[in-house]
């Protein structure tokens, strides 16, 4: 299979997941773009020990979340060079929520949700965007991330309980 063929059989797949991780279609496209420069350079080193799809699912995610780590870090720095820490009057208001298909009235509240679930840990996080949203089976969600069903169905039970927490809390 050439690089091409690759390229647009999966496409859509990367872009989609990589949108559930940042909820912004701009970002979704930066980290598009880097997963498709890795795969191309590793395209010669994958071994088939996995599915290719499920090698380039591995790839999405961990770009991902080095994506939103580096922007994270990146604002961290930018806040703390121009506010002090301690200012009463500085308040983080997050980006705005740029999601496609999502209908109006439903927005905050699907906002909402995808808030709590940036809160959760790096795994938790993607075993709901695999599971819930891009719609996995658990063989397959297990197999993406390296797990045994029985260690992501735990994995699962913890984010939805952490998940729940974090939607009913008061912010």
């Amino acid at each position: 299979m050439t690089f091409e063929e690759i390229y647009f059989e999966h496409y859509k797949m990367v872009f989609n997941l990589a949108l559930q991780y940042v909820q912004n279609i701009q970002d979704a496209e930066e980290i598009t773009q880097d997963i498709f420069v890795k795969v191309g350079d590793n395209l010669n080193s994958f071994k088939n020990q996995s599915s290719l799809k499920t090698w380039i699912y591995r790839i999405s995610i961990n770009q991902a979340l080095d994506f939103i780590k580096a922007k994270k870090s990146q604002k961290r720095n930018f806040l703390s060079s121009i506010f002090s820490l301690n200012d009463e009057n500085f308040k983080f208001e997050p980006a705005n929520f740029n999601h496609p298909g999502i209908e109006l009235e439903h927005k905050e509240g699907y906002k909402k949700i995808f808030e709590a679930i940036n809160k959760l840990s790096d795994n938790q996080k993607t075993v709901i965007i695999l599971l819930k949203i891009e719609d996995k089976s658990q063989a397959e969600t297990a197999e993406i991330m390296n797990l045994s069903v029985k260690a992501l169905e735990s994995l699962f039970q913890r984010a939805k309980k952490n998940l729940g927490i974090l939607l009913n809390t008061k912010g």
